[in-house]
């Protein structure tokens, strides 16, 4: 490989291998990938839009490259984006066949714009600011809606990463600007009327209606040709006496997490809960180095009880307390203390801890009411399109919707950004992209710098096979519904063992995950997914 102009890189054909991918680091930090099928290649930006993982360290199965940490998938041949968390699809670059050489310009990208000319004199209404809601607005205006479109947020912020704020933001590594999903202009630029502050006090979805509440108290109906409730969920708040007193946080939105980031330095945290907000939130902190302690509550004996087995759990606990972070298991919070300000906790079993400042990482709720009429207990009954009525869909937190594992529902990133991509082409009547039944779960925890990867849905953890060692950081452990020999394997969770959570995820989402005897007698995933892909 050559650099002939500042702009220019030449790669041997021979280095490719045909239905592979291989990138090239360049000088400059970039990085340029090819992939192949038979004397087909294409040249893309070899960075993951979504946070600038090297492609080349990913799968290429099929015609999908797929991301070695959070694995967003593009289309082999044009880059087009297949499945989030990535947003957007990869630069394509023009490249010149030299016969045995290619010969990259990473100066001539390909334009992808798409016109704006479908559905011009239509209306859609997106209730809610967050992924599910970012991402229909932001699909439909990629792939050539033409309409209005208007986001109605009770929130005073564009829409942002929300993942991210009890990771790097709440730990002090990340700026708020780049929390921003898709930058600081994103609304203007692609022309949709973002409203910010505003309440939707009523849905009716037979009229395709919903009835606004601004800051002033004024209420304005408003009719849609196309509605999109996507209206999240909200932190469950336990009956706790104390949970109203000052110093008492949920974390769930950036005010929150600039609240918890102003209250913390030099004070005692008590964090109660163990899913992935509690070890995150104490995670962040512990980074971020300015508390006094930091102690997590747990009412049984393990972290992340109904996600990973008793051994991975032992090790992420290890990983905890190295960094200085206490536990308190066994026991569950009775009552807060404190006169107007939190002063401690006493837990069931009469214990209590000093607190200045208490997390509440007990779950969340869907935020539903505003569909009560047409509700189940556990979401929003939708279709295999997302939608509830002709023109209303209902999406992310809030729908219990199809995926390739059944019909649940599901409070994770990737799949709020499923239903989006889902939705717009919904909107749009495009049937040339994935449905939800060909889609999987898939989501990630970061403490310390590790990513825990889960992909697909278990359960329980209990019925588990654990390869590797979780106390180095190394495992892959894949989770099943039952202890039978044929059963197929419905889950994995993974540190450091990217590409076998791609193999496995490939598998799963294409309805061949192996089964417990497959797996046990050293069934080779990686392989299998390649030829399977192929």
């Amino acid at each position: 490989m050559s650099n002939a102009m500042i702009n220019t890189v030449t790669i041997d054909k021979a280095d490719i291998p045909n239905g592979g991918m291989k990138s090239y680091k360049q000088d400059d930090d970039s990085i340029i990938l090819i992939t192949r099928d038979d004397n087909e290649f294409s040249a893309f930006d070899g960075k993951c839009p979504h946070a600038g993982a090297d492609l080349g360290e990913g799968m290429r199965c099929g015609d999908r490259v797929i991301c070695p940490w959070h694995h967003g998938s593009f289309d082999s041949r044009d880059g087009t984006l297949l499945e989030p968390v990535a947003m957007r699809g990869l630069t394509q670059y023009e490249l010149t066949d030299e016969g045995d050489s290619l010969t990259i310009n990473t100066a001539a990208k390909m334009d992808k714009r798409v016109e704006n000319d479908k559905l011009t004199d239509t209306h859609t209404i997106i209730v809610g600011g967050g992924g599910a809601g970012f991402m229909t607005a932001n699909q439909l205006r990629h792939t050539g809606y033409g309409g209005k479109i208007t986001i109605i947020s009770k929130d005073d912020k564009a829409p942002y990463n929300r993942p991210l704020l009890s990771k790097a933001f709440l730990a002090g590594k990340m700026d708020e600007k780049y929390l921003m999903l898709g930058g600081a202009e994103w609304a203007s630029k692609n022309n949709i009327d973002l409203r910010l502050k505003q309440t939707v006090s009523e849905v009716l979805p037979n009229e395709c209606t919903i009835v606004v509440t601004n800051e002033n108290g004024d209420s304005e109906q408003q009719t849609a040709d196309f509605l999109v409730v996507a209206t999240g969920a909200e932190p469950k708040i336990p009956p706790f006496k104390g949970a109203d007193l000052d110093g008492v946080y949920t974390l769930r939105s950036m005010d929150d997490a600039k609240a918890i980031k102003g209250a913390t330095d030099n004070k005692n945290v008590v964090i109660v809960g163990t899913g992935f907000i509690g070890m995150e939130a104490a995670s962040a902190l512990a980074q971020a180095g300015e508390t006094k302690s930091i102690t997590v509550v747990a009412r049984g004996a393990r972290v992340m009880a109904n996600i990973v087995s008793e051994t991975v759990s032992n090790a992420l606990v290890k990983l905890h307390e190295e960094k200085g972070i206490k536990f308190a298991f066994g026991a569950g919070v009775d009552q807060i203390n404190g006169d107007g300000k939190v002063s401690g906790v006493t837990l069931s079993d009469g214990s209590s801890i000093d607190a200045d400042v208490v997390i509440l990482g007990t779950g969340v709720a869907p935020r539903t009411e505003l569909l009560n009429e047409v509700n189940d207990p556990d979401g929003v009954q939708v279709d295999d399109h997302l939608q509830l009525r002709d023109g209303v869909y209902a999406l992310g937190d809030i729908a219990k919707a199809t995926n390739q594992m059944g019909r649940m529902r599901i409070e994770h990133w990737r799949v709020a950004l499923q239903h989006g991509i889902v939705t717009a082409a919904a909107i749009l009547n495009e049937d040339n992209v994935n449905s939800l039944e060909e889609r999987i779960p898939f989501f990630w925890t970061a403490q310390y710098g590790n990513s825990l990867r889960y992909s697909g849905h278990a359960a329980t953890p209990d019925h588990n096979i654990l390869f590797g060692s979780p106390d180095t950081l190394d495992y892959i452990e894949y989770y099943f519904d039952d202890e039978g020999e044929n059963t197929r394997a419905s889950a994995a969770s993974s540190l450091g063992r990217d590409k076998e959570l791609i193999a496995f995820s490939e598998l799963l989402r294409r309805g061949h995950a192996p089964t417990r005897a497959q797996i046990n007698a050293g069934f080779d995933i990686i392989e299998q997914a390649m030829v399977l892909s192929r």
